[in-house]
């Protein structure tokens, strides 16, 4: 079978890479291992830059159907509530001010749904191998189906398999993983009808709770955790467990019952981070987890993911069709110089977010409380931290602003919107 892109993965990123390039009139097959949409804790909130794409391509509209829940702010506070820095999206300058919250197995079924004609999805193949041109430019997969492999030839192969991709290594190029030292508990609470429509964060002694409401009348809770803090506990130290985590966050206790009752149901969830060395070589492009992974209480993964497709879209768009293999090359060089920059700064974001939320040192806590009261403070630091996280374009803190932060100078620009909003 011959196709102008095949896909590995049918994740966000590469059913995202699917609506891309197949809106430009391409031919796509996706190739995916699992022989059903997977339900994980993971990819459940989407920031307005990525609705924005998402509506583009039809996506958004599945999601509001079946339930997705519209999010007004994104609120970190002390767990006795002070240094509270609400970000309010509400105030962004855009139609699309607000967060989304779906499950992220009707994220990938709503994006599954919407594709393109031109776009062929085939579950249960696994792709063992690449195929190469003379100049060892990667010209397509080998795929294993029905216990048989066969080939399949390509104008271009992006890479969307995860955070320990094969086509990545396969291409040569490297990820500096690095691993968190704690990892997150993910607990799904039901018949919360009356949650705020926000993610709250909340930073304890302990580290860090996180919330917001999915489809249904239910909660996600984020709760930090020792590696093996839960490891071969029983039912009743869960509820111990459990007992713990709510005395420590009172607030809690409005819905104690649903919470216990999704103790047993946990999921134990490693965290780590990486930018890829780079997002392309000849014939190939990463997208997604396969070239990009942060810590998620910024929910940042899966929109950078969707981020990554629209970029290599938009790099292939100025080429004319049908696709030759200089051209499709000189559009990976593009993809990689506009998008790696971002991602290393949205890995940076990322990253600085989370120490301030999770870093259980005497030094770390301080750090952090200050620098989420100072930034709550700050209509200016505020907002800028607010317009970056929703993918509406990024503006970096710089040196000067992180003294603010810390509140070792003071801002007298602290009161107004900085000057490009």
């Amino acid at each position: 079978m011959n196709s102008t892109v095949v896909v590995c993965g049918a994740g966000v990123g590469g059913l995202a890479a699917a609506h891309a390039l197949g809106s430009l009139g391409l031919q796509v097959l996706v190739f995916e291992k699992q022989s059903r949409v997977p339900r994980v804790p993971k990819g459940e909130v989407l920031q307005p830059g990525a609705l924005k794409i998402l509506d583009t391509w039809g996506v958004t509209k599945f999601l509001e159907h079946r339930g997705a829940v519209r999010l007004s702010a994104l609120v970190a506070c002390g767990d006795s509530g002070k240094g509270r820095m609400s970000l309010d999206y509400t105030q962004l300058p855009d139609t699309t001010n607000w967060l989304l919250s779906a499950d992220h197995e009707s994220i990938l079924t709503a994006l599954v749904d919407s594709l393109p004609d031109n776009v062929s999805l085939y579950r249960g193949v696994t792709v063992r191998g690449t195929l190469h041109d003379d100049a060892t430019r990667v010209a397509g997969l080998v795929v294993r189906e029905a216990g048989s492999e066969r080939e399949v030839p390509a104008s271009l192969v992006i890479a969307a398999d995860g955070v320990s991709s094969r086509l990545r290594r396969a291409a040569g190029i490297g990820a500096d993983r690095k691993d968190y030292s704690h990892r997150l508990v993910a607990l799904d609470i039901p018949d919360v009808p009356t949650a705020e429509k926000a993610v709250t964060a909340h930073v304890t002694d302990r580290g860090l709770r996180m919330r917001y409401p999915l489809p249904g009348d239910r909660i996600r809770l984020y709760v930090q955790a020792e590696p093996n803090e839960l490891r071969g506990i029983d039912h009743d130290a869960m509820q111990r467990w459990g007992d713990a985590l709510i005395a420590e966050l009172p607030e809690l206790a409005a819905f104690e019952d649903q919470l216990r009752s999704s103790l047993d149901d946990r999921q134990m969830l490693p965290v780590a981070r990486f930018v890829a060395d780079g997002l392309s070589a000849p014939g190939i492009a990463l997208v997604g987890e396969a070239a990009h992974s942060v810590h998620p209480m910024a929910a940042q993964g899966m929109n950078s993911a969707i981020y990554d497709a629209h970029a290599l879209g938009t790099c292939l768009a100025e080429r004319a069709l049908p696709l030759r293999a200089p051209d499709v090359d000189t559009a990976l060089r593009e993809y990689q110089e506009r998008r790696l920059p971002e991602l290393i700064q949205i890995g940076k974001i990322s990253h600085n977010a989370s120490r301030m939320l999770t870093d259980l040192s005497w030094v770390g806590r301080t750090v952090g409380r200050r620098a989420l009261r100072n930034t709550g403070a700050n209509q200016r630091l505020s907002f800028t931290v607010m317009h970056n996280l929703a993918g509406l374009g990024l503006h970096p803190l710089s040196p000067l602003d992180r003294l603010h932060q810390l509140g070792l100078l003071p801002d007298p620009r602290a009161r107004r919107r900085p000057r490009w909003a």
